[in-house]
């Protein structure tokens, strides 16, 4: 299946590593009782992360040992919960724009989206149940919509980036692929840090829809969809509520490039300076926009973002949740782009925990979601809020709509 799809990073005597692996936990837990919560679990991990006997490429062609690092945090996490590595997933090169060579599972001639698209497709795939990304903008809900499954980012910070080659580092944040939220969940007790059982809802969550330019970014097929699917959450009993919020998207779009083209140059000079004739030119392009930013220019985006952030929180006051179509539309078809990360851009600008779920199909077959968007320090009750959410989204008989 994966000489298709290609969401692994070829490896030589995987399958050897994987028998091994799998005989070493089974030795370590023999009592089923005393199993830990990912015992056995295969998860794919983005190769920008680190991990002990598999080289990191980050989808370039520089040569491994000059990327080389200590195991990240979240693969001990993993370990110590049973986890096996299944290998590393195709990445967009260093997780910015330049696609891998990885399809979407639900149609070939599309793409996964990025730049976690490996990840997303994989488990799409049935490959594997769960798999890490990482979203500095979109690079998470985006693939997870296009490819039908579930996928939880959670508020910046809250899962350690160590043994993670940067993107843009106050953006960068881990997270999670699965088939649905229940496959999420435990893997997120994991590897978030402090995670603490959400006390069930006593009720369901307010739902917001933020109106204005933002959510005009989307295409109109995908906003009557996002019709449809809030017509269906109403009628499970949710109140939605229409959030006039962000007039000055367009400032908040140029704010957010200024702060990651800075960071994206930052984080590559001295590889750049060594190795840019091996760089694709998407990547290169990039680096160069953000050499052009000055240190004054940073500095008044991060203060920018900083008042963009208070503004947010106060337009969340009367809900609980944003909701939104995770991306413009279902996949694009070919493989030369990964897609608008446009819907993602204000919730990962603030540092917002988010979740898509899978949200039926669009007119051509191919996989639409809903995003999920909560308070900052609230991923709990997002993954508890999102289950239902997911559930109101399913047809009656568990299978996808078309809408």
């Amino acid at each position: 299946m994966d000489r298709e799809i290609q969401a692994f990073v070829p490896e030589p005597g995987r399958a050897e590593r994987l028998a091994s692996e799998t005989s070493a936990i089974a030795a370590h837990w023999p009592d089923p009782a005393e199993r830990p919560p990912l015992y056995g679990v295969q998860v794919g991990i983005k190769d920008i992360i680190h991990v002990n006997g598999l080289p990191t490429r980050a989808g370039s062609s520089l040569p491994p040992e000059a990327l080389a690092g200590p195991q990240a945090s979240v693969i001990d996490r993993l370990y110590a919960a049973g986890a096996v590595i299944a290998g590393k997933t195709v990445t967009a090169e260093f997780a910015v724009l330049a696609p891998g060579p990885t399809r979407n599972p639900r149609n070939l001639a599309h793409t996964p989206g990025g730049s976690s698209s490996g990840s997303a497709a994989a488990v799409a795939a049935g490959m594997i149940p769960l798999a890490v990304g990482t979203q500095t903008v979109g690079s998470m809900i985006r693939p997870a919509a296009y490819c039908g499954v579930a996928a939880f980012k959670p508020t910046y910070g809250r899962i350690p980036v160590d043994g993670v080659i940067a993107n843009a580092p106050s953006f960068d944040t881990l997270g999670i692929f699965a088939p649905d939220v229940a496959g999420l969940a435990p893997a997120a007790a994991v590897v978030c840090d402090t995670w603490r059982p959400a006390e069930p809802p006593s009720g369901l969550p307010v739902l917001g829809i933020p109106e204005g330019p933002y959510l005009e970014c989307a295409e109109p097929g995908a906003l009557e969809a996002f019709a449809a699917h809030t017509d269906r959450l109403r009628a499970a009993g949710h109140r939605i509520l229409r959030v006039p919020v962000m007039a000055d998207f367009e400032r908040v779009r140029a704010q957010l490039f200024t702060m990651n083209r800075y960071e994206v140059a930052r984080t590559h000079a001295e590889w750049f300076e060594q190795y840019g004739e091996l760089y694709r030119p998407e990547t290169a392009r990039a680096i160069g926009e953000g050499h052009t930013i000055t240190d004054l220019e940073y500095a008044r985006a991060q203060r920018e973002r900083v008042a963009f952030r208070d503004r947010l929180d106060a337009a969340m006051a009367p809900i609980d949740l944003w909701i939104t179509p995770s991306a413009t539309g279902p996949a694009p078809r070919g493989l030369a782009t990964t897609g608008s990360s446009v819907m993602c851009l204000p919730w990962s600008n603030a540092g917002l925990p988010s979740l898509t779920v899978p949200a039926g199909l669009a007119g051509n077959g191919l996989p639409l979601g809903v995003q999920c968007v909560a308070a900052r320090g609230r991923d709990e009750e997002l993954m508890a809020w999102g289950a239902g959410i997911e559930a109101a989204l399913r047809t009656t008989d568990g299978g996808p709509s078309r809408v």
